[in-house]
């Protein structure tokens, strides 16, 4: 059976006549990878939270930093944290490892699969799988341009003369890089993200065994999750934008098959920096991504903070809302997989359709004057729109003027809204940690997103971390408080029902659950206090106090409110 429905995916990609030897090909590797199986739960629920980091955000002497992080986990995240997302922890030429050199070697800087797999014995873990491209240092591009027959079909070759317009670009850098090959002959070859960023060409069968035998092996190594970074783009056809072809849906579903059968419970996310619409089409019908980036809540989260105003916020939650009790009530295995910040910056392309243009350029010129910058991305037609808003998060929240004890509330109202709406929370470790701009690190590197990518020296930080007080560790206590008291209710899986509160535009509101096990969460998203009115009185767990039914919420105040009997 599994054999038959791996033969259909492999037809509709790459016809009949070949199809029934590249299932033969995929099914030893199914036989390969089988002996070596983890055990992984079924599926996420309210237990269920990433960090996300990178393999050197933690360093201590001469310590291989995947034993810091290690040391760093065990005392810092047991509490609050059960998978911890490491972003590309490989061989890489450049941006901070999204060029990988080689996609089954642990960086050696960092440490080795023994360090990741001690790792998974307390935590699951989530890794990287950047197939869309790799650096042009990789032997795979190398053997390349070296006239290696086996690797002539690696990559995807064109004419610079066609007509590119169509296609979807998400950066403002050329689309085609030229590369002398061994024979003197000059190539074009596609370069989505950068010159050393060199795309694969997934129509080469060759390519999608390679891919099979990578994800199987990030699984069988503490992988439970796999993030798919930029996979809307590994197919391309010319006249097309080349993003979110029906190819790529099919081969993340035939991933799917394959990982479920080999690795039952790993779970596929797929990273899509797309309006919601093509975003949410990785779900597929059940069949292809487990979770997928909920890209529009970052930029509408702080577009709510930064107007005081919750109406664009609460009018996408509703239309949200109404999407995910569909395919909850229909029993799917899907989700959100939620966050405020990431590595990368605060995606603006999420909002088009929900946010005005005005909006978006508010936005922009509110991070700009609180030191952040703007990233653009070609539009095909000669004009430039903003593609990423390069910032800190805590930073992009609040004023740089504010004190200490302002910054923390308000930051902490904002992750109030990860931590409570429907689907999986993910928290970047500088939200975790309270850090704010590192201009510093931006200004030094000429890279905008470094502004939010500063490493960590373990002693300095437990230092800063014990400073009773201090933005760190306002921060991370009450992070880590948060996170542990939504381990304990229900409400909070991604199997629970939403509904969206309407409380106002200075309010934001959701009731998860039902019946006798629902909470209501309340946030203010302004600097005045405001009345709420709920008609029925709770208990709230964040301050531990009994709310009458009318009570009032102060600036940045939230409140996580269990029925009466709860008190």
């Amino acid at each position: 059976m599994i054999e038959q429905a791996i033969l259909n995916k492999v037809a509709k990609l790459y016809g009949e006549p070949d199809a029934q030897t590249i299932t033969n090909d995929i099914i030893t590797l199914i036989e390969k990878w089988k002996p070596h199986a983890a055990q992984f739960p079924n599926w996420v629920d309210e237990s269920t939270s990433y960090l996300i980091t990178y393999g050197d955000s933690f360093g201590r002497g001469d310590e291989k930093t995947l034993f810091t992080m290690k040391v760093f986990a065990e005392k810092y995240l047991q509490e609050a944290i059960s998978n911890i997302h490491i972003l590309p922890m490989f061989p890489y030429t450049s941006d901070d490892g999204f060029s990988v050199v080689d996609y089954r070697q642990v960086d050696p800087n960092l440490g080795s699969w023994a360090d990741l797999n001690a790792l998974s014995t307390h935590f699951d873990l989530m890794y990287d799988c950047v197939i869309n491209h790799i650096s042009k240092s990789s032997d795979w591009f190398q053997q390349y341009l070296a006239g290696n027959k086996n690797y002539k079909d690696y990559f995807v070759e064109s004419d610079p003369s066609f007509d590119y317009s169509s296609v979807t670009r998400p950066r403002a850098l050329p689309l085609l890089t030229p590369f002398k090959k061994a024979s003197g002959d000059v190539t074009h070859v596609w370069t989505t993200f950068s010159d050393d960023q060199i795309d694969i060409n997934f129509k080469s069968p060759k390519i999608l065994i390679e891919s099979i035998d990578i994800l199987l092996m990030y699984a069988a190594n503490g992988g439970r999750s796999i993030r798919l970074d930029a996979i809307g783009f590994i197919w391309k056809v010319l006249g097309t934008s080349c993003i979110h072809l029906p190819q790529a849906h099919e081969i993340i579903k035939l991933w799917r098959i394959v990982l479920d059968e080999v690795m039952p419970g790993s779970l596929l996310i797929t990273e899509t920096n797309v309006p919601h619409q093509e975003n949410i089409a990785y779900f597929g019908s059940d069949d292809e991504a487990h979770m997928v980036y909920q890209f529009p809540l970052p930029p509408l989260t702080l577009h709510a903070f930064l107007s005081e105003n919750s109406q664009v916020l609460t009018q996408w939650a509703t239309a949200l809302t109404k999407e995910a009790m569909v395919s909850l009530n229909a029993g799917r295995k899907n989700t959100y997989f939620n966050f405020l910040a990431s590595h990368d910056g605060i995606g603006v392309r999420p909002t088009e359709g929900i946010l005005t243009n005005y909006d978006r350029q508010m936005m922009c010129q509110q991070v700009e004057r609180k030191g952040g910058r703007v990233n653009y991305k070609d539009n095909g037609d000669g004009t430039q729109s903003p593609y990423e808003l390069n910032i800190n998060y805590l930073s992009a929240i609040t004023e740089p003027n504010d004190s200490d004890v302002i910054k923390a509330d308000k930051f902490l109202a904002a992750q109030s809204i990860l931590l409570s709406f429907i689907g999986v929370p993910a928290i970047y470790y500088h939200s975790l940690l309270g850090s704010e701009n590192d201009v510093q690190g931006m200004v030094d590197s000429g890279i905008n997103r470094r502004i939010n990518r500063q490493k960590f020296n373990l002693d300095e930080l437990e230092t800063e971390l014990a400073e009773v007080g201090s933005l760190r560790e306002k921060v991370y206590s009450r992070m880590v408080r948060l996170l542990a008291l939504r381990k304990q209710y229900s409400a909070f899986s991604p199997c629970s029902a939403q509904q969206v509160l309407a409380l106002g535009d200075a309010l934001f509101g959701l009731q998860r659950g039902a019946g006798e096990q629902a909470i209501r969460f309340v946030v203010n998203l302004t600097s005045s206090d405001q009345s709420v009115d709920l008609n029925v009185a709770g208990y709230d767990l964040v301050s531990d106090a009994k709310k009458d039914a009318q009570f009032t919420l102060k600036p940045y105040q939230f409140v996580w409110l269990t029925q009466p009997l709860g008190i």
